[in-house]
């Protein structure tokens, strides 16, 4: 009898321990971990420019002070030795580019600028195929020219010269160098290009609806030109032209419209221009649509010493070979930043608990998901829990000191891995995007590599939104379908 009873109970044990490890293997994880050897081995220099203030007007007419990039040095001589004020510069700088609006140069004779017009459709009125092809390419940081974006390759003109650009999901006109630099070229990393020698290069008239889409601005001669200017004052200007695009050795663009520029002034680092793969007209992925369908992708590198990708076009995703395995959520648009990707945020998951912050607090200003932002900016309430539930989890590692903007700092010496709370943000249609390991610590100090921080601050009251910067991105395929309006997140890819 006695026997029976200890099977039985025996028997409870085993069915209770098969079902909790069950749910265990079921539940996603709670912990995550990244190799310190990995981290301290990809960690790339980041110098750091001058700090001043610039005052810009956003499209609204409201007035912000922001910091603003003077210059990247080029020696460790003029370096003012502080990571943050690099990243805090540039983050702002590119929020005062994403507050402006690009508009068109005149000629002397010519009147004014005049804002862009609305109603222009974001997207060729050209079906598809319906099997659309696509094109990947690799991407890459852009810290050896001296550019926090992240940058692709690609090649211009007939023969095809290759320049490398950085990728910009806030900005719509793509653009390069051209000689003869009749205004001003800042020095860049490739020969700047030459529209003399190639056999495909020509102006975009001024009657043609791509101008009108540039702003409709023509010199005495005839010919598109197009002026975008950035709230730290830098700017490109020139002519508005027609060159094939090669994304690839086989897969061509032709008659892709660029801006071809011969004033560039301000400090752009030693990339040759800028590809923009935002929702207007001009972009990358408008003028691609016909040819690859209204979907691109990519994915940001872990690290700063490999490679992620860029593809246009619809592809099964890296992560897996189910699609299910995306997470979709709704692409958002507001009219006052049409060219912008926002999402619907309403809360964060740290570890399994969810921050106790009511969704308005995400809702209220809405969330901007950006390429070229570097850090993730939430509000102050927000970041507040989400500071002091990751202290409460991290209690095994020694504490460092505060490194402006991060406050929330370790040191990671005589460690093998360092294990942290996985972070989520959901959405309000219920998608979730999971972060990867490396997009949850950022190591601002080379003097201190084994020192890591917590890669989220606090909104500060000058910006009008919350951003999820590329650091949340890094290592994640993002796919953003843009006929469908939703943009997916792929699992830990590159």
């Amino acid at each position: 009898m006695h026997a029976m009873a200890s099977q039985r109970l025996l028997l409870v044990r085993l069915l209770v321990l098969c079902l909790v490890c069950g749910a265990c293997a079921a539940a996603k994880r709670r912990y995550l971990s990244v190799s310190m050897d990995q981290v301290l081995r990809s960690k790339a220099h980041l110098d750091c420019p001058p700090w001043n203030k610039k005052s810009v007007t956003t499209t609204s007419g409201n007035k912000l002070t922001i910091p603003a990039v003077c210059g990247l040095p080029r020696s460790p001589s003029k370096c003012c030795g502080a990571f943050e004020r690099h990243v805090l510069n540039h983050d702002m700088n590119r929020l005062s580019k994403l507050l402006q609006r690009s508009s068109v140069s005149s000629a002397a004779a010519a009147p004014a600028p005049s804002p862009l017009p609305r109603g222009i459709p974001f997207f060729p009125p050209v079906a598809p195929p319906a099997e659309a092809p696509a094109v990947t390419i690799p991407d890459s940081t852009g810290t050896s020219l001296d550019t926090l974006e992240f940058v692709v390759t690609v090649g211009f003109g007939s023969p095809a010269q290759n320049y490398t650009l950085s990728i910009d999901t806030g900005s719509d006109v793509s653009w390069i160098q051209c000689l003869p630099c009749s205004g001003h070229c800042y020095k860049q990393h490739d020969p700047v290009f030459d529209p003399t020698k190639s056999a495909t290069y020509s102006a975009v008239p001024c009657g043609h609806p791509q101008c009108a889409a540039a702003g409709g601005k023509c010199s005495n001669s005839g010919t598109c030109l197009y002026k975008v200017t950035y709230g730290d004052g830098s700017s490109t200007a020139g002519v508005l032209s027609h060159e094939t695009l090669s994304l690839s050795s086989t897969r061509d663009l032709p008659g892709f419209a660029f801006g071809c520029g011969q004033t560039n002034l301000g400090e752009f680092g030693g990339v040759d221009g800028l590809v923009g793969l935002g929702r207007g007209a001009l972009s990358l992925p408008s003028q691609a649509a016909a040819t690859f369908g209204a979907t691109f992708s990519y994915c940001l590198p872990s690290y700063d010493t490999t490679h992620g990708y860029l593809t246009m076009g619809s592809t099964t995703p890296a992560a897996s070979n189910d699609d299910d395995d995306v997470q979709y959520t709704a692409m958002i648009q507001k009219e006052d930043y049409p060219s912008l990707y926002f999402v619907e945020v309403v809360s964060i998951d740290i570890g399994g608990y969810i921050l106790p912050v009511p969704p308005t607090v995400f809702t209220r200003d809405g969330t901007l998901f950006d390429s070229g932002t570097i850090l993730t900016y939430l509000p102050p309430e927000a970041y507040a829990s989400l500071r002091d539930r990751f202290k409460f989890t991290m209690t095994q590692y020694k504490p460092a000191p505060a490194y402006d903007p991060f406050d929330t700092c370790y040191d990671f010496t005589g460690h093998n891995a360092i294990f942290m709370p996985a972070v989520a943000f959901k959405f309000s249609d219920g998608a979730v995007f999971d972060l990867s390991p490396v997009a949850i610590l950022i190591y601002p100090d080379d003097t201190a590599p084994a020192t890591g921080c917590l890669a989220f601050v606090p909104r500060p009251s000058t910006m009008p939104f919350n951003i999820i910067g590329n650091t949340q991105q890094r290592g994640t395929e993002v796919i953003y379908d843009v006929a469908a309006e939703k943009i997916g997140f792929g699992q830990f890819t590159c």
